[in-house]
This record gives C-alpha cells, structure tokens and sequence, in this order.
C-alpha cells in the first residue's frame, strides 16, 4: 500500500506554522509522509533563529518529512507597516495559489523516496490552496489552529452583515458602548455574546473593509475542505462543537495539539510508524531564550507571573508602561516576554521598558525576547499567566493549568477571551485602557481565588484525558490517521474533485 502524502500549507505566521508543525509532526508519527510548505522569508527568519546558515533547518528534517518554500508575495519594503498581518494576507490572496499549484502538481506524481501527493493540507486563511486541490484532483483537509467558538463566530460575520450589524454606523459606535450593550443570541451553540466580542474585524465603518472580507471568506471557505481539523477538545467546547457537526460532520478534534504530541513523544504505547522523533525540526521566527527555565527553577512553586502577548500584539509605550508598573506593584517575581518590536518605532526588546521599573525589579524579574513558551507554562513556579488569548496561548495555558490575566487585542482574541473568563472559569479580563493598578489587582486576584485555581486544575486534567489512551483527541487522531491512510488509496479523479462534494466522504 501506497504511504500516503499530505502537503501541510500553514499561513505565513507564527500563529498558524506551530500548531500546523505540531499537527504534522503527530501525522508523521503516524506513518503519513509529510511535505511541509513554508515562505522563502519565513524560511530565512528560521535559519536566523536557529543561529544557523542556509540549510540548518532543513538539515535537521527527518525521514518522512521534507520542507519546501514558496513566496509569500510581500514585497520586502512592505514588511515593516503597521498592517503587515493585513498587508500579507492581500499578497497570499494573490499571488499564493501560482507557486503552490506548481509544487503540489511536482509532488503530485512522487519519486524516489517521496510518494505521491494524496491530501492537501492548509491551515485556515490559506483557502486558496483548497482550490489548487480541487484543481490537481487532491483530497484536502484544513487546519482551524483557532477554537471552535471562534470559528463558529466569524462563520456568521456574514450574518451580522446581512442582519444590519455591520459595518458600524459612525466612528461614535466604538467608543459609546455599542459594542459591549449589543448582545448576539443566536449564533448557534454559543451563549449569548457581544458584538464586540465576536472579533476584532467588527470594529469598521468600511463596507469594503478587507479584513473583515478576508475573515468572513476564510472561516467559509473552511467548508470546502473534505474535512475540518480543530485545535481544541470535546469536553472544552462541547456546545458549540455540537452545532458545528450538525452543519458539518466531517470533524476532527485533537487538541491540545501540543498536550497530544507530549503523550505520544513520552510514549503512550502507539508505534512510531514514521522512524522516530521529528521534534528537532524547529520553525520558530525567533530565537528562544532558553535559559530563563534554569531562573525558573530558582523560584517558588507557583510564585512566578508570566507575560507574553504572542507573535503579533502591539502595545504603545504608555501601554507597555502600565503593565511595566503593575507587575512591579504586584511583589510577585516574573518572567516577561518583551519582543524586538513589541512597541513600533521604540528601543527594541526590554531596553523599551521605563529605566526605574527595570532598576527597580531586577532583583525579581526575568526578561526575554523570547522564549519556550509551553515549557514555561508548564514549569511548576509558574503561577499566573498575563495574555492576549490567542488561542495556541490559551490552550497552552490550559493545558498546563495556569489562571490567566487576559488582555484581548485582535482578531478571535475577544471570543476566546470571553470564553476563558465567563465560560471555563480560568481568568480575569483587563479593560481595553491598561491601567496598572487592575493589571496588579487582576494578577493577585486570579493567584489567590481558589475557584479559578480549581478550574485551571480542572481543564488541565480535562486536557491530559483527552490526549492520553482511549481520550477523545488520541482516538480521533488515530482516525484522522486512518482517513488519511484510505484516501491515499482512492484518490479521486479531477474530474470527481470539481463536483463540488465538501465535507463528505471524499476521505
């Protein structure tokens, strides 16, 4: 029988390569050969990253797993404007599908040591490569590396638009509490949810807004796929998770993916079938700063704050200030991710930070660029997670059982935001306007309430179930495994590929 061959096309950022990495890695162990596409520039950052030349990512690939590039269609001049995200999902849109089809229509016949291509697998907001698919005649399968929920609610941003909602009548609906007073109550399996939490792409008076046309196309698109695989677990969203296999019952969940790929690593009795640990093949666009687990170890259990806002968050200086002065009136040690551009047109890194905060905390306070972030986590001195809430953050934290202090910026960030506070009982949620005495009062608050401590418990357990023997996401991984496995078998023809058959049993 035929290996089969999945070509994983994550978005260009580091929000969609990790868990698509991880993802690919658990489907190699599998036995599935993996072809994993990332842009020429990204590449480039990896091997910087890395502290390595040409090669000195690639060189660590394993057998059943090969990297190939594409361009991302940015121009270089254009990588540092305030929209890059937006910027480079104009430039995927357009010019992301030639190369691809190319790549995939190479692998598509195999050779040598490489077997035929039979599924292609992008993460969401790479929809393009699901028609590439359709074209060649190959199965697909998508990625959403976001919670069910978040997905559930930009599916019916178009809704909102139809239904009135948007775009926003005048610049006076995001400030006058339009958005927080205007509840949405039916969207399915959700409960009742403010405008504004639904996501960031809400807050426009543009009709032709390309953001929220870019989200509203992309979580859709999703639905072309011959099947939908989901970063989260059954018992975390099992409402909305309902609604969704309602609508489209060729679902996959198998997170937390980092969690599912600790258990199989650890060995949880399943075979290697992919000839041993992928885990060297690191895509990080950062250098991680390791060395701030042995400061770790150092610290009490459960003492230490840990800050990170994500690959993308922006924070003015003012911003970062007040959450400079609230760690600071905290007392608590702390280990703070600051990056190189974490404040546009500042200092970079931790030399942004006001002079008297770092003389002040140096005796208690770690602070890094960068950093292993589940390691962190999971590290038992710490106690407190301060977060943007993106999703691979919070299933992160999750994950390791860790209250958050939640701060929303962008995107899903607002759903997943309510959804940590209000649904799972896991944080507190900071105001829009930092001010450093709530960012204190929120850290000691979520270190010190039992009920949140009992809940980060409770999703942690929750999360080690599930990706354990017999769990929900090991066994449907397994199944993910075995679709895979028979679609190699019976790839259809073009022909029966452009009859427009989604989320079915093309797989």
């Amino acid at each position: 029988m035929a290996r089969p061959h999945a070509v994983v096309v994550p978005y260009p950022g580091s929000g969609n390569i990790n868990p698509a990495l991880q993802l690919a890695q658990l489907l190699r162990r599998g036995g599935v050969f993996i072809t994993f596409v990332v842009t020429e520039h990204n590449l480039r950052r990896a091997e910087a990253a890395a502290g390595g030349g040409d090669g000195a990512v690639t060189a660590g690939a394993r057998e059943g797993f090969r990297i190939e590039t594409i361009p991302d269609g940015l121009l270089d001049a254009d990588r540092g404007a305030q929209d890059y995200d937006l910027g480079l999902s104009r430039a995927t849109v357009h010019h992301g599908a030639a190369p691809l089809r190319d790549l995939v229509a190479r692998l598509r016949v195999g050779g040598g040591d490489v077997p035929p291509v039979t599924c292609v697998l992008p993460t969401a907001l790479m929809s393009f490569a699901l028609e590439v698919a359709r074209d060649l005649g190959v199965p697909s399968m998508v990625l959403w590396g976001g919670s069910a929920a978040a997905l559930m609610g930009h599916m019916r941003l178009r809704e909102l638009k139809e239904r009135g909602y948007l775009p926003l009548k005048d610049e006076s609906s995001l400030t006058n509490g339009y958005l927080e007073k205007t509840i949405i109550d039916w969207i399915p399996g959700m409960p009742p949810i403010s405008l504004g939490d639904v996501s960031s792409f809400v807050r426009t008076t543009d009709p032709d807004d390309f953001g929220l046309w870019f989200n509203i196309t992309e979580a859709n698109n999703c639905t072309k796929a011959g099947a939908l695989i989901i970063n989260t677990f059954d018992a975390l969203e099992p409402d909305v998770l309902a609604a969704l296999r309602a609508e489209y019952p060729r679902i996959y969940t198998v997170g937390p993916l980092g969690t599912l790929l600790r258990h199989r690593h650890d060995g949880d009795g399943d075979e290697d079938a992919g000839g041993g640990d992928s885990d060297s093949i690191d895509l990080s666009l950062w250098k991680h700063d390791t060395e701030c687990l042995a400061w770790l170890d150092a610290q009490d259990p459960g003492s230490v704050v840990y800050a990170n806002f994500g690959s993308l968050t922006v924070l003015t200086a003012a911003q970062l200030a007040e959450f400079a002065w609230g760690l600071a009136a905290t007392s608590r040690p702390f280990l703070w991710v600051v990056r190189e551009d974490l404040v546009p047109g500042a200092v970079g890194g931790p030399a942004a930070l006001p002079p008297a905060f770092l003389a002040g905390t140096a005796a208690r306070g770690r602070l890094a660029t960068w950093c292993p972030q589940e390691r962190v986590l999971r590290h038992p001195a710490v106690g407190c997670f301060v977060t943007h809430n993106g999703w691979n953050s919070t299933c992160e934290g999750l994950a390791a059982g860790v209250p958050m202090v939640c701060w929303p910026v962008f995107a899903d960030q607002f759903t997943i935001c309510k959804y940590a506070c209000e649904v799972w009982g896991v944080g507190l949620r900071l105001d829009a306007e930092v001010r450093r005495e709530q960012v204190a009062g929120h850290v000691d608050g979520v270190m010190e309430s039992e009920g949140i401590r009992r809940s980060a418990a409770r999703w942690k357990a929750e999360a080690e179930a599930t990706a354990g023997r017999g769990g929900s996401s090991h066994e449907n991984l397994l199944s993910l495994v075995k679709a895979l496995g028979v679609s190699s078998r019976s790839t259809p023809s073009p022909r029966h590929e452009r009859s427009g058959i989604s989320f079915v049993g093309l797989i």
